[in-house]
């Protein structure tokens, strides 16, 4: 009994110092990734942007405002956009699709070669009469007075092929209406597929004039667009070097 105690002792050992040597290298990430094993990603919860940590209004230049005018004896207001309401967004909350289609190519080449040669002799051939004083002279006064060359060369070549393409919907959400009437608007999208969880992000300031009819937006309609496409899982997680190896990348000088 007491071998299969200690062996059950030793055992426990073993498993706690697996999760402190986790626990130090990841967190509570490490931790959290572990008591995850065999179960499915969890997805997020449904949150308000505005109360994320970092989250921050956005301040653009803004030009002055302009009063409303009214005509007398008439129903249409001068400046207004439409003479009957449409259901397009255009309130904080309010909802619209973004069109995210991005098709990106970029091929680039570059060479460039360098080469230098450089060599410097000075000197005296016969110091004060060295040749006439003996041997032992000559081997202490100095013969020559500088002698240096150098030769330098790189030759560095770099190309770049890059095809990228990208189609799908989200829906945003309006997060805040600008003084001059653009919106600010952002969306994000969590799809699972077995143990991989796929997520869009799309953020950005839109006109209201651009909102098709439909209530939907192209992406390359967005300013200050920020797109993000990526995911998290056991494929994600595979991918992605161990964290000693990101250490030594970021540490090591060669």
């Amino acid at each position: 009994m007491s071998v299969f105690s200690s062996a059950s002792r030793l055992r426990r050992i073993a498993v706690s110092a697996l999760l402190l040597a986790a626990s130090a290298l990841g967190g509570c990430s490490s931790i959290d990734r572990l008591s995850q094993i065999g179960e499915q990603p969890k997805l997020a919860a449904i949150e308000n942007p505005t109360t994320q940590p970092g989250y921050k209004p956005v301040q653009m230049p803004m030009p002055k405002p302009e009063v409303a005018s009214y005509s007398p004896n008439s129903l249409w207001r001068n400046g207004s956009r439409a003479f009957f309401k449409d259901q397009r967004a255009t309130h904080v909350g309010d909802l619209l699709t973004v069109t995210v289609n991005i098709t990106d190519k970029a091929n680039i080449e570059n060479e460039t070669q360098r080469s230098r040669t450089n060599k410097e002799d000075s000197g005296i051939t016969d110091f004060i009469g060295a040749k006439t004083l003996g041997v032992q002279a000559q081997k202490v006064l100095p013969g020559r007075i500088l002698t240096a060359d150098s030769t330098a060369s790189s030759d560095g070549k770099g190309s770049v092929n890059r095809t990228e393409a990208l189609q799908t919907n989200v829906a945003a959400v309006v997060t805040q209406v600008l003084p001059n009437g653009n919106l600010v608007v952002e969306g994000k999208q969590e799809i699972r597929v077995n143990y991989e969880i796929r997520e869009l992000v799309v953020a950005g300031i839109v006109r209201p004039e651009d909102i098709q009819s439909d209530n939907t937006i192209d992406s390359s309609k967005i300013a200050q667009a920020r797109i993000a496409y990526g995911g998290r899982g056991q494929i994600m997680d595979v991918q992605q070097p161990r964290y000693g190896q990101q250490v030594m990348d970021v540490l090591l000088p060669f």
